[in-house]
């Protein structure tokens, strides 16, 4: 086996592993179940933090209004999520198709 076999050898494999990962990361369907699940999750934290920005008095908020500075971006896209969604049943009941 020449050294040009054994380069086009390695060259195949890494492209192979490379769409491999591509798959894996971008393409495959389970990524958009972990992505909503984190956005569950920090959707969760939000709320219980800053309970006050939807008229549920907590006494959390107070102490947590610190943060706000350091997480402002992120709480406009929970703010924007939060209104566009009709129910957190409709969210939940998506993952199971019904």
């Amino acid at each position: 086996m020449t050294i040009h076999e054994q380069f086009a050898k390695a060259r195949e494999v890494a492209r192979e592993w490379a769409e491999g990962l591509f798959h894996g990361m971008v393409e495959h369907p389970a990524t958009e179940n972990i992505e909503k699940a984190a956005e569950d999750i920090e959707d969760e934290l939000f709320f219980g933090m800053f309970a006050d920005a939807f008229g549920i008095p907590s006494p959390v908020s107070y102490y947590t209004v610190e943060l706000l500075p350091y997480i402002a971006e992120d709480f406009e896209k929970f703010e924007r999520r939060m209104w566009d969604r009709e129910s957190m049943i409709e969210r939940a009941g998506a993952q199971y198709h019904f």
